[in-house]
């Protein structure tokens, strides 16, 4: 890539679609399907693999820096969680990967000669140790282009004691077998990238393997994908624990609802009842009036008929008194005594 297409590819990283104001280029946005979202999460196989043994040619989906530059801008104020798209297509791609070193596993067991189970675990402790040497090599290596000599120089040192526990290992290998079996050349598939390793490559084979892009790009892919499932999980248990949360509340709320429809419920009952209670109360009372004018009514006619008795007795008394004093008048006009009789009651008597 020239220093040019350099240049204008860390422009599109950092400042995203809106660099230059392209607004073909804003045509399309980075949540579009069409876009590749592991490649927005770095972690696209065809990226990762360009340029090696298992270069994947060009991704079918959309690989753009700088719509890559504007998920990372809008992520931090929303979760898109495009984590799970990505996760499934590394699960995908690294399934594809086991199927084939489990095709070239049996394959290397129907071809090489077969040997024993004690044998067979001999040389898969020199397997073992040619991986740990190519590792540590790769890893030298990495850290003398650093210009970190001195942590490079402790690790040449563990080579060098791996080295001769090769040694020994190979020689219990050679011992357990013929020496025309032991020259043919015993292969091993690498769990991570399934290439093929020799049981005798020399060092220089190893650390080329080991510390080469392939190798290191399925590495770089398997965690990745560990990192995706733990972020997926992490997420989705954060979603359940939010769904969880809403429905408390959203049950609480409804108790609390029912509680005021309850008390409401109480009060309207409260108040026919108060009001019944009222209404009784004026019933009662309006009896009460209604007795006691009865009653005034009973005592004002009882009252207004002794009153006409002792009116009408009065009376009686005055009549008879007249009647008296007229017949005394009489009988002393016509020469009687004027003294009265004992019978007769004197005059104011009744």
């Amino acid at each position: 890539m020239s220093a040019q297409a350099q240049m204008r590819a860390m422009l599109d990283q950092l400042m995203g679609t809106s660099r230059d104001g392209d607004r073909t280029r804003q045509r399309i946005k980075f949540s579009d399907e069409r876009v590749c979202k592991s490649h927005l999460l770095n972690c696209c196989p065809h990226d990762i693999l360009s340029g090696t043994r298992m270069d994947l040619g060009e991704c079918l989906k959309v690989h753009d820096l700088a719509l890559r530059a504007d998920y990372e801008i809008a992520s931090k104020q929303q979760d898109f969680f495009f984590e799970l798209d990505a996760m499934d297509h590394l699960k995908s791609f690294i399934a594809d990967c086991d199927r084939r070193t489990d095709i070239a596993k049996k394959r290397l067991a129907d071809t090489q000669e077969e040997i024993s189970a004690e044998v067979a675990a001999k040389a898969e402790r020199v397997h073992e140790l040619n991986e740990e040497i190519g590792k540590l090599l790769a890893k030298a290596e990495q850290l003398g282009a650093e210009g970190n000599v001195e942590e490079s120089q402790k690790v040449m040192d563990e080579v060098e004691k791996t080295r001769i526990c090769k040694r020994e290992a190979e020689e219990i290998y050679r011992s357990s077998m013929p020496a025309s079996s032991f020259q043919q050349q015993k292969l091993r598939v690498c769990e991570v990238c399934s290439a093929y390793l020799g049981l005798h490559d020399n060092d220089r084979r190893l650390a080329d393997h080991f510390g080469g892009k392939l190798h290191l790009g399925f590495i770089e892919i398997r965690e990745k994908l560990d990192e995706l499932k733990r972020i997926v999980a992490e997420k989705q248990e954060k979603r359940n624990q939010d769904r969880m949360k809403r429905r408390e509340e959203r049950d609480r709320e409804e108790r609390d609802k029912m509680k005021r429809r309850s008390r409401s419920r109480d009060g309207r009952r409260h108040c026919s009842s108060s009001r019944e209670h009222k209404r009784k109360t004026r019933s009662r009372s309006r009896d009460n009036r209604h007795h006691r004018s009865r009653d005034r009514s009973r005592d004002r006619s009882t009252k207004s008929k002794s009153s006409r008795e002792k009116e009408r007795t009065s009376r009686d008394r005055d009549r008879s008194r007249e009647r008296t004093h007229k017949k005394r008048s009489y009988e002393f006009a016509n020469g009687k005594s004027g003294e009265p009789s004992s019978e007769e009651p004197e005059a104011g008597e009744i």
